[in-house]
């Protein structure tokens, strides 16, 4: 009788010790799935934050450049009678500011595919249906149906995450060389208006001086 009690006390010991080696395994076996969750995640928003810089970026050189094209036309091109020597600084100016301008908004312009995908391509897992782009002129049910397969398959799952992390880098990369040569393009271009309205300034004073040399003596 005491050894049949000692195997009884022992058996909900062994039960638990399973029980929790089991646990344990579970929670080692779902590290891995975590950690790429969390490098998903992690990388989707490092890539949104650093569109929304240069979305801002953007958005300055544009007001910017709207500030210099008004002032230019109200102060300078109504008075081109009373200074005609700033004509061509001025046309660099407006140029310069014109294309800069430019470039800050093709960064910002987003660019959408036709939005359309088949069966075919989501039973071949070619298809990203985590963006909106691929997906947003298909019916509910045939979207439905690609998120079940998606939901479904693991493999499926992760190939999309990539996807997705993917096209948002090429985006990015396309929006920061836009962007590069908006901000470029604005500082050489400021640098070379600003050189000729001296120049202009210079030469119009040396114009003025030899026009009228009794005034300076």
């Amino acid at each position: 009788m005491g050894e049949i009690a000692v195997d009884i006390n022992k058996q909900p010991d062994d039960q638990a010790g399973k029980l929790a080696e089991g646990k344990k395994k579970k929670k080692d076996n779902d590290k891995p799935d975590r950690g790429i969750e969390t490098m998903f995640r992690i990388s989707s928003k490092n890539h949104q934050e650093l569109s929304d810089m240069a979305d801002q970026k953007a958005h300055i050189l544009i007001t910017v450049n709207s500030i210099i094209l008004s002032a230019i036309i109200s102060l300078v091109l109504r008075r081109l009678d009373q200074y005609a020597y700033l004509m061509l600084p001025s046309f660099i100016l407006m140029t310069i500011s014109a294309i800069s301008m430019t470039f800050s908004i093709l960064s910002t312009r987003p660019s959408i595919p036709n939005g359309v995908f088949s069966k075919e391509d989501v039973d071949e897992k070619k298809v990203n249906l985590l963006f909106f782009g691929n997906f947003y002129k298909m019916k509910l049910e045939e979207y439905n149906y690609g998120m079940l397969k998606l939901m479904d398959d693991k493999d499926f799952l992760y190939g999309s995450l990539i996807k997705d992390i993917y096209s948002q880098g090429v985006v990015l990369g396309k929006k920061y060389r836009l962007l590069r040569i908006a901000y470029n393009v604005f500082m050489f271009g400021l640098i070379a208006a600003v050189l000729a309205f001296i120049i202009a300034a210079v030469f119009n004073h040396h114009a003025i001086v030899s026009k009228y040399p009794h005034q300076n003596n």
